[in-house]
């Protein structure tokens, strides 16, 4: 990130021990330190929040995406643990009982999806108050892609999600946790509409991220999750597949599977050239995106999103857009077979990817039913969106039997269960 944007995440930090220190019985107050009401009140330290959001997102091995993606690919076969003394990850790949609340990795998911939703909620809240419409658009349409991310993300993984931040907090359905970050979403459309996004505001956070496009990808994601097939169609065909909306990274952040795993080959890998798939799921002989996202170095090694140090990663795949519309067109009330077929197609015979994920294969001719349409629709998301932490609620969609995943849902993590007594008991499986 440019220097800039360094003193923003400053900023943010001097936030957060602040909120720290007076949370706690005694107070050891910085004089020269902001306070935060000086912090929310003011776009300088709103953007110092929104920035830091990014970044606690997109790096680290505790950070969301790499967690997310961790968590994900190891319930689901994808990816295996390589070393046995990393136990939080062993215990995953085993799955069942194994996985319980202590689990590190269950954890950082579901404590970096809360903490950035209460940030995010900060500056989204305090945006608002801004004189300058158009930098405050930006900051709730910023802040607005992380606190959906992490909405989707806790939607995902658990059966109830937190209705909010704070002290004994009331849980809600998943299916209403993916509704909450659709009306994020629009919010920050709306927000955008009406005012604008200005090109200072885009001048002081991380380049890489379409926002708009994002916002409209993410919301196609989730409503293509929540069964809302129309709404998929709409937002997905409202992004422009010809642009990239991508986390960057440098010196100072670095590309976390890269720096944790293909780096070190000692936490995760593909689990085969076969993406953990089996019989008729696995790729075709000649599918381009295999040597895309693997390498074999004696064993099958990450490629991909993962092969370097500064290496973008994708906050969206313009060919996950294209499987959304496949989808949704085989899932209508009348389900749309040619156009679903066409869809998929595009993936399916894609060589002018903008990221170079090209299967590059002959296209699939039909007549195929729905059932096996949707088989070919899955196929193709296990391989297309492989390790982009999707995955796990592509097999409960598809209907896939649990013998293929290692556990449905997780468990609730103990911190949360010894400090909120609305807590629910942890699923069976």
């Amino acid at each position: 990130m440019k220097h800039l944007q360094s003193r923003y995440i400053g900023y943010a930090l001097l936030f957060t021990a602040t909120i720290f220190s007076l949370g706690c019985n005694k107070e050891y107050l910085n004089p020269n330190a902001a306070t935060a009401n000086e912090v929310l009140s003011s776009a300088k330290g709103l953007t110092g929040v929104t920035v830091g959001l990014q970044k606690s997102y997109s790096t680290t091995r505790p950070g969301l995406l790499y967690a997310g993606i961790t968590l994900n690919g190891l319930t689901t076969n994808e990816v295996i643990s390589v070393n046995t003394g990393n136990t939080n990850e062993e215990r995953l790949a085993v799955g069942g009982i194994q996985v319980d609340g202590d689990n590190t990795i269950v954890g950082n998911v579901w404590t970096g999806a809360n903490k950035i939703i209460y940030d995010a909620d900060n500056v989204i809240n305090n945006a608002a108050a801004l004189q300058d419409k158009n930098y405050a658009a930006g900051l709730i349409a910023h802040a607005s892609i992380f606190k959906a991310l992490a909405l989707g993300n806790l939607s995902q993984y658990w059966e109830r999600v937190p209705d909010g931040t704070g002290k004994n907090v009331q849980f809600i359905t998943r299916a209403q946790g993916y509704s909450k970050a659709i009306a994020t979403i629009d919010n920050a459309l709306n927000a955008v509409s009406a005012n604008a996004i200005s090109s200072s505001f885009l001048s002081n956070i991380p380049s890489g991220i379409d926002i708009v496009n994002t916002l409209n990808a993410l919301k196609a994601r989730y409503a293509l999750a929540s069964g809302n097939y129309a709404l998929a169609l709409t937002a997905a065909n409202a992004v422009d597949l010809t642009k990239k909306s991508v986390f960057t990274y440098d010196a100072l952040n670095l590309n976390p599977i890269f720096e944790i795993s293909t780096s070190t080959n000692n936490v995760i890998q593909p689990k085969n050239l076969n993406f953990g798939q089996t019989g008729n799921f696995v790729p075709d002989a000649g599918d381009g995106r295999v040597a895309f996202y693997t390498t074999v170095n004696t064993t099958v090694r990450i490629k991909g999103f993962g092969d370097a140090t500064f290496t973008q990663i994708p906050v969206y795949l313009p060919g996950e857009m294209i499987l959304i519309k496949a989808e949704a067109y085989a899932r209508q009330t009348t389900p749309d077979l040619g156009n679903a077929l066409t869809e998929l197609n595009k993936v399916v015979t894609k060589n002018n990817d903008i990221f170079g994920v090209n299967a590059n294969l002959p296209a699939l001719v039909g007549p195929y039913t729905q059932a096996q349409l949707l088989d070919l629709i899955y196929k193709h998301r296990c391989i297309e969106l492989f390790m982009s932490g999707l995955k796990l609620e592509d097999m409960r969609r598809f209907g896939r039997p649990d013998t293929e995943m290692k556990r449905k849902f997780m468990p609730y993590p103990n911190q949360e269960r010894d400090n909120n007594p609305n807590t629910p008991i942890n699923p069976a499986f």
